[in-house]
């Protein structure tokens, strides 16, 4: 039981993501819809990078879908880790709320920087031109989670395992 104030989405204070791109040369036969899959290989540390880039208060303007219908596209992205494990690559992103398709257009250019077609400061250039043209690909929605929002403490709101399932174990919260 909550509060009467109370509103999932509206009283979010922050919400959390995880793309999840399976890295090999072969394509999944488990998991084809829950992972993105990537043959070329992708440089982790390049991608954290351009992963920099994008951490702070910006317009977000070239990382959202045309259709996106927010009034104000700044937002303020607290976190954009991103981890290897075995041939899966996790990009986890934490921020005050998110635009349309935001997520998978940062997945579309870091994936980009990690294979090699464009260097990391292509994450910030794309940012600056605030011109949804200037972007990469919008990655595929497969392998997108959410996986948690954070409330304030007045609600009492117990915390969550932040998820997938099949990955959750192997990345510290």
């Amino acid at each position: 039981p909550v509060s009467d104030d109370f509103h999932a989405r509206f009283s979010a204070l922050w919400r959390r993501y995880r793309y999840v791109i399976y890295n090999h040369p072969i394509r999944p036969a488990h998991l084809c819809k829950g992972v993105t899959w990537n043959y070329r290989p992708l440089d982790v540390e390049r991608m954290k990078a351009a992963a920099e880039l994008l951490v702070g208060e910006h317009d977000f303007t070239s990382y959202r879908a045309i259709q996106c219908q927010a009034k104000n596209p700044v937002r303020n992205v607290t976190r954009l880790d991103i981890s290897r494990h075995g041939p899966l690559i996790v990009i986890d992103v934490q921020a005050n709320a998110f635009l349309h398709h935001m997520i998978r257009n940062f997945a579309g250019v870091l994936m980009a920087v990690g294979c090699g077609k464009r260097e990391p400061d292509w994450a910030k250039e794309v940012l600056d031109a605030r011109d949804r043209a200037r972007g990469g690909v919008t990655a595929s929605p497969c392998g997108l989670y959410f996986v948690d929002a954070g409330y304030d403490k007045v609600f009492g709101l117990p915390a969550s395992e932040s998820g997938p399932h099949f990955i959750a174990p192997l990345i510290p919260r």
